[in-house]
């Protein structure tokens, strides 16, 4: 997944004096030994001639009342400063915060800002056991959007547990120390290693909204979610099925925040899927996009879990929709940057906003049948999107009702042939397991989590987030996808 760089908001590196032999415990550190969290730039030095803001309050002893610091002896530092507020003012995107802490009084703090305005779209969560216990955890399931480490480990002992946890950490995930000694040198190393942040107590509560806040919400490169367009190569081929799945996999099978937009506003079944019925639609966004600002999202979004939102399609004949296609551009847009994925359910039709939004999404969906329609629509698409967007990622084929008794079929191989791309999925034709979950209102993974199909969304929505795939319960199963090509 690919975020905005950190926000770096340390002081000076002038301000700490370093001897020759004073390596502050850390021995020779060698830049290789520990894979990055994310990659991020060495953040450059502070403006060196400026000086030191006045702290109120501050002491040396340990507590959580004055400003967080790096190098209290010499000068204070404020995460960000006090004087500028811009950042703290805009809520945070719908990611997911969690902490693992050494120290209680920490504990209190993190979970104390989730009650902060600000921190309303995060969820968070907080436990205890420190770097020990994130290891534990994200070795077996998803890693957060932004992991918090409180933590009294110093020198080679917390590089070298970081190195464990950097093991099973995905790519993408920022990281926030919270330490227990000022080392310039350890921070140093951290950063170089793509740490996002580093801060030792004390602090307060909004010392750690403001470091969350600068790195996510920065006017001048703000935070952009990664768009996912689904299109279907005909019509009635299951594409806004198979783009409803997806969403709801990336939220609940990921755990990460994603967003619905059902932009076929005549005939779009996101609100039939999903057993709503909203009284507004993404129609009244696309018809006064310069009102689209985060009050009017929350106002229009639907709410089906915790981490997936909808913006559902009117579903009306009562009226025809002759849209500025700068108008999806611009909602789209808006959304993004409140949430960490979009998908999007594009209608079977060909416009230059249909063609401008599959162009410039970060990846896309082609949903075909094994027929010689799908065929030849799919690599149209294909060879348009190739000779348009060389350097972005390749468009993935889905094969979708493959499998219908009695119906001639191209073979896989004949397709993927003709296509130069084997598709990523293959969805067999199952009207009872569809069925059922249409009439219920729920999704394939809720009506049977361990069918072929709900296995083979569940892949798909691992590879489009980069993470790996949910493991089946029965380990039969798992030798049983071959339908799934990476």
């Amino acid at each position: 997944m690919s975020n905005p760089d950190p926000a770096w908001s340390l002081g000076s590196d002038d301000d700490f004096v370093l001897e020759d032999d004073d390596t502050f415990g850390l021995g020779e550190i060698e830049s290789g030994d520990l894979p990055p969290f994310d990659h991020a730039e060495t953040p450059a030095p502070a403006n060196e001639t400026a000086p030191p803001p006045h702290v109120e309050g501050e002491d040396d002893s340990f507590g959580l009342t004055a400003p967080a610091t790096i190098a209290h002896a010499a000068a204070a530092m404020p995460i960000m400063p006090r004087e500028d507020t811009r950042l703290t003012e805009q809520p945070v995107p719908r990611i997911t915060i969690h902490a693992v802490c050494d120290r209680h009084e920490i504990a209190d703090i993190i979970a104390g800002v989730s009650a902060d305005r600000r921190m309303a779209r995060a969820e968070i969560s907080v436990e205890t056991g420190g770097i020990e216990a994130a290891v534990t955890r994200f070795g077996s399931q998803a890693s957060p959007n932004l992991l918090i480490i409180d933590t009294l480990m110093q020198g080679q002992q917390m590089l070298h547990n970081l190195d464990r946890l950097a093991q099973v950490i995905e790519e993408g995930t920022k990281v926030v120390i919270i330490g227990a000694i000022n080392d310039i040198a350890l921070f140093r190393e951290l950063m170089s290693r793509g740490v996002s942040e580093y801060i030792v107590p004390p602090m307060q509560p909004l010392d750690l909204i403001r470091t969350i806040c600068g790195l996510y919400v920065n006017p001048d490169r703000p935070f952009a979610g990664r768009v996912i367009s689904v299109i279907g190569a005909r019509g009635g081929i299951g594409a806004s099925t198979i783009a409803h799945n997806i969403a709801w996999s990336i939220a609940e099978r990921q755990e990460s925040s994603a967003t619905l937009l059902d932009l076929d506003l005549s005939f779009g079944t996101a609100a039939l899927d999903f057993n709503q019925d909203p009284q507004q639609s993404i129609a009244d966004a696309l018809m006064a996009p310069d009102r689209v600002d985060d009050v009017f999202l929350e106002r229009v979004t639907t709410k089906q879990t915790q981490r997936l939102q909808m913006l559902t399609a009117p579903a009306t004949l009562e009226r025809e929709f002759e849209l500025d296609p700068q108008s999806y551009e611009m909602v789209i847009e808006r959304v993004r940057r409140t949430s960490p994925f979009v998908v999007l359910d594009l209608p079977h039709v060909w416009t230059s906003w249909i063609k401008n939004t599959l162009l410039s999404a970060d990846d896309a969906i082609i949903v075909a049948g094994p027929d010689l329609a799908s065929l030849r629509n799919t690599k149209n698409i294909l060879d348009l999107l190739r000779s348009m967007r060389p350097y972005d990622s390749p468009p993935a084929v889905v094969l979708s009702m493959t499998g219908v008794p009695k119906r001639p079929e191209i073979p896989f191989k004949d397709f993927a042939e003709a296509l130069g791309a084997e598709p990523v999925a293959v969805i067999p034709f199952d009207p009872q397991l569809f069925g059922m979950a249409a009439n219920n209102g729920q999704m394939v993974g809720e009506v049977a989590a361990q069918s072929k199909t709900a296995i083979a969304l569940d892949a798909l929505a691992a590879t489009l987030t980069g993470r790996k795939p949910v493991e089946a319960k029965k380990s039969s199963l798992t030798d049983k996808i071959p339908f799934l090509k990476r």
